[in-house]
């Protein structure tokens, strides 16, 4: 298993288990986090801050990995990230890339390309309340 693979991984179990500080300590200190076309997070702190909002909300949260590839420093995740709000799955299609530190098994880099204008539409709502 890869380094990689390792990293995202963890990353993945703590996204999944709701805790956004878990899931900023699968980073490096200086790390990225991008939801293309937006600026990215920097550092654990921003990363932790951008990932709490959606995390807190959400009853249960699943990342399903439709398919994916790895090296030791790199991982593509073509994704379906689930939430749960308020009893209702919302869902949103995705593809990830991670850039890894192999030494330290830590992510410094995360790049998640979505088509934001179906998840707008379709989470709007329910994020304003």
């Amino acid at each position: 298993m890869t380094a990689a693979r390792r990293a995202t991984g963890r990353f993945l179990a703590a996204v999944e288990a709701r805790d956004a500080r878990a899931a900023a300590a699968c980073f490096t200190e200086d790390a990225s986090y991008a939801n293309v076309p937006h600026p990215p997070a920097v550092g654990r702190a921003a990363i932790e801050a951008l990932l709490g909002p959606i995390l807190r909300r959400s009853e249960r949260v699943r990342w399903d990995v439709v398919t994916a590839s790895y090296t030791e420093e790199r991982a593509w995740l073509e994704r379906v990230d689930r939430f749960w709000i308020d009893g209702s799955e919302h869902h949103v299609a995705c593809n990830g890339v991670a850039e890894v530190d192999p030494a330290r098994e830590l992510i410094t880099a995360f790049r998640d390309y979505v088509d934001l204008a179906p998840w707008r539409a379709e989470i709007a709502g329910v994020l304003a309340g």
